[in-house]
């Protein structure tokens, strides 16, 4: 049974090994899988969406294309901060419950690097236990003697909010 659970461990660990873009949000350190990452850019004006959680800031138009806007801190429930000149938006593409591709703005304290992570660094998410629902983080890495959350950004930002506003932002 524990070489079953190993195994499974060591499984799930080699599925999410591989580059990372690192970021922080307040003291903490995350990562989104840099296959998922489009581009940075700097935190620009954004356009609040009426009737939108407080976490979707609303939506900008980047080289012509709107996007939706996520503040990650209001998302996980972090406290608030100021917009400083680290601060940005990090556009990664993600697939929505219909499979349609979207684009959409992460709003970060501030991007670290894109590092490669092995498997051997990757511990599966620790068991918080059964009220918390930890479906959106893919491991614990353990990196530069501390830990990074790796998330699964789809899972993350999969929430009937942020289809509702790609879909307004597309009906123009």
């Amino acid at each position: 049974m524990a070489t079953t659970l190993n195994e499974t461990a060591a499984t799930t660990a080699r599925a999410v090994a591989g580059k990372y873009l690192t970021f922080a949000l307040g003291r903490e350190s995350y990562g989104v899988a840099v296959l998922k990452v489009r581009e940075i850019i700097r935190v620009v004006d954004i356009t609040a969406v009426p009737q939108m959680p407080e976490y979707v800031k609303g939506v900008i138009n980047l080289r012509g294309k709107i996007i939706p806007v996520v503040d990650l801190r209001i998302k996980f429930a972090l406290a608030k901060a100021e917009t400083t000149e680290s601060t940005c938006i990090v556009v990664v593409q993600i697939q929505g419950a219909s499979g349609l591709k979207t684009q959409i703005g992460l709003i970060v304290d501030a991007v670290e690097e894109v590092t490669n992570i092995a498997a051997s660094d990757i511990e599966e998410t620790p068991d918080f236990g059964t009220s918390l629902d930890t479906e959106y983080i893919l491991g614990m890495a353990k990196l530069k003697g501390g830990v990074k959350t790796l998330l699964d950004i789809d899972k993350v930002l999969l929430a009937g909010a942020i289809e509702k506003i790609t879909q307004k932002a597309q009906q123009g």
